[in-house]
This record gives structure tokens, sequence and C-alpha cells, in this order.
């Protein structure tokens, strides 16, 4: 089992990097923050953004993998955003970890001014989002050797092609991406899905899947959704022509309804049956003062001690 945390970015960032930086020491395997521009019942309170912070994270750490949990197309186009988390996988010497969702319905979804969107669009959005991430992530076929033609005279932005969609939600005309990704074929992703719809993205572009459970559910009942989509995701695999095995899992042990890290023997309960449910990686999010996910950082510590 591989253990995560989440470091929510509302810390200054002297407090934030002793947080990043305890995380690789107390031997964390990957740490994440969330891709949000304000999330719930923190909407009030300080929210840095997401790639500066994962800089910085990048910068102050040497091992730990690093991610977003997970990045939204409500408010990011493939295109800058696949030059954003390329320069942060290059500073990280190749650790970072990309997570993606279809996108909420809170805050991020309308604060461009969007128009509300179905269910089905959304999930078409985020096929093309991922689709076109995928494109780019992988840079140019060719363009290492792209500088080379800057002393011909002949050549023009034609010759050049870049990379280019034409969708429903994302267009790209020729966009560059000249170099090499700093990790081969590209950096992973970690598809968030549940739906049988989503599962089969996962099958076709995902080196991890990551399942958030339900909100409203606890005990048996919350695990008894977490199996049956486990068992979907066997499924989806199968039907993309892979082995399930293939596919890393990543479970969200937090809900509005638990905190796993109430204490060190609700974080092994938690982590023993994700185990059996074949799960490989675990997040938890790191401990605050009041409000959700609040919790004492000794448990973490203690947890940290215990299991890694």
């Amino acid at each position: 089992m591989r253990f995560g945390i989440v470091i929510l970015p509302q810390d200054p960032w002297p407090i934030a990097r002793r947080k990043w930086q305890s995380a690789e020491g107390l031997g964390f395997d990957h740490a994440w923050t969330y891709d949000h521009l304000s999330w719930r019942s923190l909407a009030d309170q300080p929210w840095h953004a997401t790639v500066p912070t994962l800089t910085a994270a990048a910068a102050a750490t040497e091992s730990i993998k690093l991610g977003t949990f997970v990045t939204s197309p409500n408010f990011r186009h493939p295109v800058p955003f696949a030059k954003d988390i390329a320069t942060v996988d290059e500073i990280a010497g190749g650790r970072f970890l990309l997570g993606i969702g279809s996108g909420g319905t809170g805050f991020d979804a309308y604060v461009l001014g969007e128009r509300e969107l179905t269910a089905g669009e959304r999930h078409r959005r985020y096929v093309e989002f991922v689709e076109l991430l995928d494109k780019l992530l992988r840079f140019e076929p060719g363009a290492a050797s792209s500088t080379t033609e800057a002393a011909s005279s002949t050549t023009t932005e034609q010759s050049k092609p870049g990379i280019s969609f034409s969708g429903d939600w994302f267009t790209a005309k020729n966009a560059r991406m000249v170099g090499e990704p700093a990790q081969r074929p590209r950096m992973p992703f970690v598809l968030a899905a549940n739906g049988p719809k989503a599962l089969d993205l996962v099958g076709q572009f995902g080196q991890g899947w990551v399942t958030f459970g339900p909100d409203d559910k606890t005990g048996d009942a919350w695990w008894s959704v977490i199996a049956e989509r486990a068992g979907r995701l066997d499924e989806a695999a199968e039907k993309a022509g892979r082995h399930p095995a293939s596919i890393d899992r990543y479970l969200n042990l937090d809900s509005d309804a638990q905190f796993s890290l109430e204490s060190v023997g609700a974080f092994d309960d938690l982590v023993g049956r994700a185990a059996e449910l074949g799960f490989t990686d675990v997040i938890s999010h790191w401990p605050r003062a009041n409000g959700i996910y609040a919790g004492n950082e000794d448990v973490l510590y203690d947890v940290a001690a215990n299991s890694m």
C-alpha cells in the first residue's frame, strides 16, 4: 500500500513549506493539493493558486510525488495548463501525478460566467479535456530536433504544425510543446471516475483511478459503494484490453461523514478494508484546526510512524 496526503492551499508559504517537506520526511509516497479557485465551506478563507503552490512544493522537496487532487475543466483550457504542469514536472524531476476530474457543480463551475451543464455535457467535456491533455503532454513528435530548423531560411510557421485539436469544448491550433516530457511517454494520469462512462475513460487513458466515495454514507454502506465501483473498473479495464492490475487504484479515505485521521485505529481499519478491495494507494487530508478535516496533527505523525 502507498500513502498520500492532501495539503489544502490555505497556509502562508512558510507554514505550507513545512507541511510539504514534512510529508516527504514522514514517508508519504505522494502529496496533493486541490485544483479549485475556491472550495465549499472554505470559500471565505485564504485559498492560494494550485500551480504556484505545486511549483514551490517541487522546489522544496526531492523525492515525494506531487499532484492535483483533482484538476477541473471548469476553468482550465488544456493548452496553457499543459504548459504549466509540464514545467512543474520538469522542476520536480519527473515526480508529477496529474489527477483529473470532470469538474464539479460548485463555485468553480460558474465563476467565469458559464451556463449550467448537464451530467452528459460535463462528461463529454471531460473526455475532450483528457484527450487533448494526452496529446499535449506527450509533446510534439520530433520536437527535440526542431530547434535546428531555425537555421533554415525556409522555415515558416506552416512547417511547424505543432498540435491541433478541434472539439465541441476545446480547440488547439498549432499548439507548441517543444522539447521532451520529463516522464515518458507523459506524466501519469490519475482519473476520477464513478460511473461506467467515466470508468471507460480510465480504461483508455488512466495510469491510475481515484474514487472519492459517497459523502452521505459511512461504514458498510460506504464500502459497498466502493466495492461496486472497483468491480466496474475491472470491467472497464478488460473492455479496453488491459489487465485490471495495470491501473493503480487510489481511494480518498475522507468524506463529509468520516475523517480517516480521527485516530490511528480508524486509519488502520480504513487502510485494511481498502487493501481487501485491491486498492494500491490511499489518500488522507492533513488535519485542519477546525471545520472540515479537523483533527490533531499528532495523529498524523503517529500514523506515519506506524504505517510508513
